[in-house]
């Protein structure tokens, strides 16, 4: 498994990462047994490096991760690299003041079974608390060894800059796939100056981009993406068209669409890893092999050529979802 530095964090991971949202229970229902074989077998594979956070089933997600990396956490802590996040509130909505986030922090290390948090990520911003209360509390975290490594997931370059004035941020956690380009055009640059990590979420279009899915595709109650714009409606037609188009060009080189779509977001400047998410021991070998493809300018011109038309879509947000 191909590493990479995190920008300036000092942590050495995997281009991989292993995602945990899927096990929170925002995306139906799923046999936690294996879950939890699919993370021991990415760590067979060499991924280090494993993001949750304490929105993904208000600590459920969390739990699930520390016990399949018991081990690692009792006699080689320093083989994984553990990313969570808070500042989500269980009713919905965001609270990144200081005091809920430090109740956040000691949540997540009982969970985790750790005593120090290697990235802690403000999950989304929050117009509601002054961005110097929020980095201040989390360096105050990092000088009482609580957690290591400080990030935000979700803001712009004008959010990152106002926590900034505070305290560096250490990492950026974005949404960004073929269906998802935003940040291209400011957030990127501006992480790119600044040598700031940068973990891309959702590389797969939430599914979108495995081939799975089709026109008729239903999901359980539960599974956020029933209820999202992105699976449903002409966007979506006009996305699996994109999708097949591609599965063919993934085909021609010896690829699935999901490891085509992976190899891109890993090819692109300024992203350090892409986090991924599997159920099955199956699915993270097939996602973990993307990280050792190698894309030409040729085949990402093209990609872009494919996907010209795509639909723009959004995702889920702690008020509901787009």
């Amino acid at each position: 498994m191909k590493s990479v530095m995190l920008g300036s964090t000092g942590l050495r991971v995997s281009r991989i990462a292993f995602g945990t949202w899927q096990l929170g229970g925002q995306w139906g229902t799923f046999d936690e047994d294996r879950a939890i074989a699919a993370i021991r077998e990415a760590r067979e594979l060499g991924i280090n490096f494993f993001d949750t956070a304490q929105a993904y089933g208000f600590g459920a997600s969390e739990r699930l991760l520390g016990e399949a990396l018991r081990k690692e956490i009792a006699g080689d802590r320093d083989s994984v690299v553990i990313g969570t996040k808070g500042g989500v509130k269980p009713e919905g909505g965001r609270d990144a003041s200081a005091a809920y986030l430090r109740r956040g922090v000691e949540q997540s290390l009982r969970s985790l079974g750790v005593e120090t948090i290697d990235l802690y990520q403000v999950h989304w911003p929050d117009s509601n608390v002054p961005a110097a209360e929020t980095a201040g509390a989390l360096q105050q975290l990092v000088d009482e060894g609580k957690i290591r490594c400080v990030g935000v997931s979700n803001y712009d370059a004008q959010q990152m800059d106002e926590f900034a004035a505070v305290r560096p941020v250490d990492t950026l956690q974005p949404p960004y796939h073929l269906f998802r380009r935003g940040i291209e055009a400011g957030v990127l640059p501006y992480t790119i100056e600044r040598n700031i990590g940068v973990l891309a979420y959702s590389p797969l279009a939430s599914g979108l981009l495995t081939g799975r899915f089709d026109e008729s595709t239903t999901f359980e109650e539960s599974d956020w993406r029933g209820k999202s714009s992105a699976f449903t409606g002409d966007a979506l037609k006009r996305n699996l068209a994109v999708v097949r188009r591609l599965a063919e060009f993934a085909e021609e080189r010896g690829l699935t669409v999901s490891q085509l779509a992976i190899a891109w977001v890993l090819a692109r400047p300024g992203v350090h890893v892409a986090i991924v998410g599997a159920r099955s021991s199956a699915n993270i070998r097939a996602s973990a092999a993307a990280a050792e493809v190698e894309l030409s300018a040729e085949d990402l011109s093209r990609i872009d050529e494919l996907a010209a038309d795509a639909v723009s879509v959004e995702g889920a947000t702690p008020e509901g979802v787009v």
